[in-house]
């Protein structure tokens, strides 16, 4: 059975605002924050923070897009588009299919992703302790990291007895301000980080930043401080629970595990008592396991 991403009586309507990844709690919730131009700095390279914002457009469900899906995306006028893509194709971080007129990653691109997310042999340590959650809770378990005011997912797990058709795959993104994990991530940054960044959502958000996300939020930060974990219990998708633990790693920006599952098998007793403290039981596991740098 397909889990529905979106219950739409849990928020008001808004333009049709929708969360196009997932379900609340683990993605993006509504509403989305307007993606207006950046504001370009005196000391920002203006052409270099563009190639980098063409960049980050393409993703699951983004592999091949047009010149005029960029511009969209991007807000940047479509010939400045055409010119940095020439850029970036010359410079291999592109491909450009001449028969579809599109462009994809290439493998420059996708080098220096790999290269920044992490070293390779703790990315395979946290896969397998995810999987082995991930089976003995018949559970959905995800690892994210923090990308501007994104949660980026680096794995994805599923038990093979799970009830779950989310859908959710390594390079997706949801908000940090408007999910679970992005609030468990929230929790664990220095306090005038995490208000750096709450300001940022607000001012982006606008009139559009509801009084029961900011106030949610305050309580699921207060909860990891209290816990170490936050949760979510049937409150937005009254099928799903949700269960989310940051991962500490010194000198390295934090990591932040989420557990998802039916509210029938993961009780709220269950998540207190069980499945919470051995999620953070795992998020320190991967901090042991990661070698200090020198």
């Amino acid at each position: 059975m397909e889990t529905r991403m979106q219950s739409e009586r849990s928020w008001p309507p808004q333009d049709g605002g929708r969360s196009r990844n997932g379900p609340h709690g683990v993605d993006t919730a509504w509403p989305l924050p307007p993606q207006g131009r950046r504001a370009e700095s005196d000391a920002m390279v203006t052409p270099l923070a563009r190639g980098l914002s063409i960049l980050s457009v393409f993703g699951p469900g983004k592999a091949w897009l047009g010149n005029l899906d960029i511009a969209l995306e991007t807000g940047i006028p479509a010939p400045s588009v055409l010119r940095l893509l020439r850029s970036l194709v010359a410079l291999g971080y592109l491909h450009h299919d001449e028969g579809s007129r599109k462009y994809s990653l290439a493998p420059a691109a996708l080098a220096l992703g790999y290269a920044a997310i992490a070293d390779p042999d703790i990315l395979r340590f946290a896969s397998v302790e995810m999987r082995k959650f991930a089976e003995a809770t018949d559970t959905y378990l995800l690892l994210g990291t923090r990308d501007r005011l994104d949660v980026i997912v680096l794995d994805t797990q599923v038990g093979s007895r799970a009830v779950l058709d989310l859908r959710l795959l390594p390079g997706m993104r949801m908000q940090i301000a408007y999910s679970l994990m992005g609030w468990a991530l929230l929790a664990i940054l220095p306090e005038e980080e995490r208000c750096y960044l709450q300001n940022q959502v607000e001012r982006k958000a606008g009139n559009a930043w509801p009084s029961s996300i900011r106030r949610r939020m305050s309580e699921k930060i207060a909860q990891v401080h209290e816990l170490g974990f936050c949760m979510l219990h049937g409150e937005w998708e009254p099928e799903l629970a949700c269960v989310a633990a940051p991962v500490s790693l010194p000198d390295r920006p934090p990591w932040v595990l989420g557990c998802v599952g039916r509210t029938a098998r993961m009780a709220r007793t269950r998540i207190e008592l069980e499945l919470g403290p051995r999620l953070v039981a795992t998020a320190q596991l991967l901090q042991a396991h990661l070698p200090v740098r020198d």
